[in-house]
């Protein structure tokens, strides 16, 4: 048995090998020849899984390690008899954390008071679910638009995108890549939607490229049309736009959901898929070995004479701030890949445990919201 795995995954060296001959390579030099005699593909967004890749091959099965998985042509592996999985909510803890350090970096940068502003998600799934309780801990209004969920479960929790717009301050972009039906999302945010924001709103895109028009999005930064804008994931992407990334408050190179956590969450999901499809003993194995970060585990924070937006904002940037991954980003940007190839170690908040002092029990849940481990004094 052969399996060809992206040489960027991690956890994963050491789980395949007593069963199958393991090939480690980056994912543009995952070819036809390589897979050609494979019988499954671990991969991650940078390779397209589809015919010019697979056709002739002996892959039964292909896992990638991430969210999305508009790299792999499933209509045509599905009609040639070829299993895939994805990684649903692997990384939506990462991505959480990613949008709580935005909205505290977004608080300071713009003297913003969180909890008087309305947050727009939109995209309700397992990343937009968390980060809708992010905007709940900061005590923002939080406003849901979600298509395919509203017609399925009833509209009485959802907001039509117009109405969204129209009352957010912040809106923030949860939804996979889709280019066709009603509720495709290629350039959701295009030209015409773009000049209908206000230039007091903030517009952050977390989730695929081209859900937001670039060219767009530079031309209404341009026009002061809208306060900032935040990406961590754009159109073309490793060869990403160097005018708008010089209009952005954030910019990121396709980072959010790319702590250690996750990327563990993601290669487990990964090895089980396959255990499941090659009839490999491996069905409950688990990505062991995430190594601890830079910064203590366990910390305190003292909510003397502080607000509660003061409190959640020093916690979280305790365990991540986002400006590091800007900077690097702004320092370098022909580095994208290299960036997101050699991430640092980044740790989501329930890896930490944070003793509150002085703190009241609203705030303590509030911590617990965001997702740390929380004792008090």
């Amino acid at each position: 048995m052969k399996i060809v795995c992206d040489n960027k995954i991690p956890f994963l060296r050491g789980a395949l090998e007593p069963y199958a001959e393991v090939v480690y390579l980056p994912g543009a030099e995952t070819t036809p020849e390589v897979v050609k005699d494979a019988d499954a593909i671990v991969t991650r967004t940078r390779t397209r899984c589809d015919a010019s890749l697979l056709i002739g091959s002996s892959v039964r099965a292909i896992a990638t390690a991430t969210i999305g998985f508009d790299h792999i042509d499933t209509a045509w592996c599905e009609a040639n008899g070829i299993a895939w999985s994805n990684a649903p909510g692997c990384n939506s803890w990462s991505v959480k954390q990613y949008i709580s350090s935005v909205l505290a970096v977004l608080a300071e940068r713009h003297g913003l008071q969180l909890d008087t502003l309305t947050l727009g998600v939109v995209g309700v799934g397992n990343v937009g679910s968390k980060v809708a309780e992010v905007g709940r801990a900061f005590g923002m209004r939080v406003l849901l638009n979600d298509p395919p969920r509203a017609r399925a479960e009833g509209g009485e929790a959802f907001t039509d995108l117009d109405t969204l717009l129209r009352e957010s301050d912040i809106v923030t972009v949860h939804v996979p890549l889709t280019r066709g039906g009603e509720d495709a999302t290629w350039h959701l945010f295009d030209a015409a939607r773009l000049e209908r924001m206000r230039p007091s709103q903030v517009l952050i895109n977390s989730s695929r490229g081209p859900v937001v028009d670039n060219a767009a999005l530079k031309d209404a930064l341009h026009k002061g049309a809208l306060k900032a804008a935040v990406l961590d994931v754009w159109e073309g992407e490793p060869d990403i736009d160097i005018e708008l990334l010089g209009l952005l408050d954030i910019a990121t190179p396709h980072i959010a959901g790319y702590s250690a956590d996750g990327k563990a969450n993601g290669t487990t999901m990964s090895v089980r898929y396959l255990a499941s499809k090659l009839g490999l003993p491996l069905t409950e194995w688990t990505a062991s070995g995430i190594p601890a970060p830079e910064q203590a585990l366990e910390f305190a924070v003292d909510a003397s004479g502080r607000t509660v937006q003061e409190v959640l904002i020093e916690a979280v940037l305790h365990t991540y701030d986002v400006r590091r991954d800007s900077d690097a980003l702004r320092a370098a940007p022909g580095s994208f890949e290299r960036l997101r190839g050699d991430y640092w170690v980044r740790r989501e908040p329930s890896a930490f445990t944070l003793t509150l002092l002085h703190g009241t029990g609203d705030l303590a849940s509030r911590l617990e919201r965001i997702g740390f481990k929380v004792k008090t004094q």
